[in-house]
């Protein structure tokens, strides 16, 4: 059980403990679908950067999709995922040799894309760790 009770506001288990301030949870709601969605990096792709974080972060409700699936790593899957796994040991402080990797196969478009979704999902799967949110019982 969550640390606080759920708003009547929002879609989710997630949106509802935002909901209390109804504000934050369309703002945040709204920055989450943009970054979610196929950008320069596809959703595929991103799905796979949630799941490994996910596996670190501390949230249960966030871990319930599931581990990485290295079967659907193309290349700049594997780059990214592996970025993401340094980003989590080394919590941002990213050596410049690190970031000479990403730019071998990324714009700068996309690697700023992937450090804006990385540090996104990252708060929002903090959020649901303090707030003890839990996966949903079917």
């Amino acid at each position: 059980m969550a640390r606080i009770k759920e708003s009547s506001f929002g879609d989710s288990p997630f949106q509802r403990l935002l909901g209390h301030n109804v504000e934050v949870m369309k703002g945040w709601s709204h920055l989450g679908k943009v970054l979610e969605k196929g950008g320069l990096l596809s959703s595929e792709l991103k799905e796979q950067i949630r799941r490994t974080l996910a596996q670190s972060n501390g949230c249960e409700y966030c871990k319930v999709k599931g581990k990485p699936n290295p079967d659907k790593f193309d290349e700049k899957t594997s780059i990214a995922v592996a970025f993401t796994e340094v980003f989590l040991k080394l919590r941002g402080n990213i050596p410049t040799s690190t970031f000479n990797v990403l730019q071998e196969c990324m714009t700068e478009e996309e690697i700023s894309e992937l450090c804006a979704f990385i540090s996104f999902t990252t708060a929002s799967q903090y959020f649901g760790a303090m707030m003890k949110l839990e996966p949903v019982k079917k």
